[in-house]
């Protein structure tokens, strides 16, 4: 912790609190940094804060932030700050982007692995001793497509074209090309994109404009061999005709990492459901999760000391 007249006090408010804290320590002595993982020594210390970082922005102690000049997200979505983002002009907001794409990717093609073997039936029929040994097609006879193709959902697209998959995807600017898509897609011509596919994942950020992005009628335009996946927001599906599409067999199956309330109601379907693989939110969970951020976050501390602009600057009024 630096002396009475620290270059700059950093709020952590993050379960690695320490962790974060103790390299701050080792790189920026004179930066204070207050660790602050629960609600009880945030609010005692908001005040005090040049700089917050956190995974969300907790808005409930915003008031007395008075002196916050600067927040660091060491997630990729800032939609915890919406709530008071007209009012939050004078904060610079930073994120992690480029720590968790090869990480989702990993997680994606997991699924669309498991989707496309139906994995969840063979681990059923190992419990019940059954040999049932089936044909599958290949990935590479499959196309998948990639609903916003960001830093994540570039990362994915690779991955997908490097396991020889046919890759098509959308994205708001369609000027550029994106390594490995053989075709892209302008935002709104979504309902052209999917019944392309075999696999359709979600990686559009969380904005006001992406909630209930994907309803009743995207999924009608999916195949009912089709798969879904979301690792974007919970909110970007319409969660209810989600399930109705599962349950009717409009398409053949979902697996999901984020969900309209999380923790996932213990009284949803969506637990039962054979053709759904529901997991807790952790796609983009690293196990070396605060080594990847600290870079991004120590060159803006940088940045910061020196009045330099910082690094992964998101515009609220967007939501990236």
């Amino acid at each position: 912790m630096a002396g009475e007249n620290p270059a700059l006090t950093i709020v952590i408010n993050h379960p690695d609190a320490e962790g974060f804290a103790r390299l701050i320590g080792q790189r920026f002595p004179q930066v204070r940094a207050i660790v602050a993982p629960d609600s009880g020594r945030l609010e005692r210390h908001i005040g005090e804060a040049d700089a917050l970082l956190a995974f969300r922005f907790p808005v409930e102690v915003f008031e007395k932030a008075k002196k916050l000049r600067w927040f660091q997200c060491t997630g990729a979505g800032v939609d915890s700050m919406f709530p008071i983002r007209d009012k939050a002009g004078h904060i610079t907001v930073t994120n992690g982007r480029g720590i968790h794409g090869d990480i989702i990717s990993d997680f994606v093609m997991a699924g669309v692995t498991m989707l496309q073997w139906d994995f969840r039936r063979f681990l059923r029929e190992q419990t019940e001793r059954k040999w049932n040994p089936r044909y599958v097609a290949p990935l590479a006879d499959k196309t998948l497509g990639v609903v916003g193709l960001g830093s994540i959902g570039a990362t994915i697209a690779r991955r997908a074209k490097g396991a020889g998959m046919t890759v098509v995807g959308s994205k708001r600017d369609t000027s550029v090309p994106v390594e490995g898509v053989d075709r892209l897609f302008a935002s709104d011509a979504l309902h052209d994109l999917l019944p392309l596919c075999d696999f359709v994942v979600l990686a559009v950020p969380a904005t006001p404009q992406t909630v209930g992005l994907f309803g009743a009628a995207e999924l009608k335009r999916m195949r009912r061999d089709a798969f879904l996946i979301n690792i974007a927001r919970g909110n970007v599906v319409v969660e209810a005709d989600l399930i109705n599409a599962l349950q009717a067999g409009s398409i053949a199956g979902a697996m999901l990492d984020v969900f309209e309330r999380e923790p996932l109601p213990q009284g949803s379907p969506l637990w039962d459901m054979p053709n759904v693989i529901a997991t807790p939110h952790v796609a983009g969970s690293p196990s070396n999760y605060t080594e990847r951020v600290f870079p991004i976050f120590a060159d803006n501390i940088e940045r910061f000391l020196k009045g330099q602009p910082l690094k992964n600057v998101v515009d609220l009024r967007r939501g990236y």
